[in-house]
């Protein structure tokens, strides 16, 4: 009998939790549940529904003469970067992770000046909107970045000078973090990661949740998901792991 991840309810089988999910959970669950979803079979034993629904898309797209491709992001995770996450992260990959007090959870006015006692931040006062989850490209406000954290997000900051370490299967550390950002998309456990703002940035990649730090030189793929299965979803506000 299935427990809900996103809620206290059981059901008596896979199809009906996966219906649920659909149903009530649609903007909260991740690249692998989302997945879970879109191929389970329809009724009466046909094509799974997501291929259904993406036909039905597709039809009316090109009924109207144009034509769609639906990519997540034109990422298509796998490995490591797209498996589930254990309920806790390896202790030797994890035995470097710096614990910080809190520095409180009281938002401010987006834009005011905020004095945060670590660098990248890693609690205290915050904007009230949160950076959605994703890979990004270019600086993100530290108001909103904490507030994702309060939200049970893990940050990855890299150095946009550094491509340091290999991801594996001839994939470079961005590819990689791309996947994982695509992989965890809930509101409440998403992988954000952003370039280091600062001009000399204390390591090439530095993993950030809640009161938590750990730096990386060399980028490790199996460090990145047992920092993920320690603390993604476990913030203040909303733990949900």
């Amino acid at each position: 009998m299935p427990d809900c991840d996103y809620c206290s309810d059981s059901f008596d089988g896979e199809d009906a939790y996966l219906d649920h999910l659909a149903a009530d959970h649609a903007d909260e669950v991740g690249f692998i549940d989302q997945r879970r979803i879109d191929n389970r079979t329809s009724d009466d034993g046909g094509l799974p529904l997501g291929l259904l629904a993406v036909g039905l898309v597709a039809a009316i797209v090109i009924g109207g003469g144009f034509y769609a491709v639906v990519l997540s992001g034109g990422v298509s995770p796998d490995g490591i970067e797209a498996a589930a996450l254990d309920q806790r992260g390896d202790a030797d990959r994890l035995s470097a992770v710096e614990s910080f007090e809190s520095q409180g959870t009281q938002h401010v006015e987006a834009g005011s000046e905020i004095d945060n006692a670590q660098t990248p931040p890693l609690s205290g006062p915050h904007y009230n909107t949160p950076t959605t989850g994703g890979y990004y490209e270019s600086t993100q406000s530290a108001g909103n970045l904490v507030h994702a954290l309060e939200h049970g997000a893990v940050v990855i900051y890299y150095d946009p000078a550094a491509e340091g370490g290999t991801a594996g299967d001839d994939e470079t550390p961005t590819e990689s973090l791309r996947e994982f950002a695509a992989t965890h998309t809930n509101q409440w456990g998403s992988v954000i990661v952003v370039p280091n703002p600062a001009d000399e940035p204390q390591a090439d990649y530095v993993l950030t949740a809640w009161q938590h730090r750990l730096t990386m030189d060399d980028y490790d793929p199996e460090t990145v998901h047992a920092f993920l299965s320690e603390y993604l979803g476990r913030g203040p506000e909303n733990p949900i792991r």
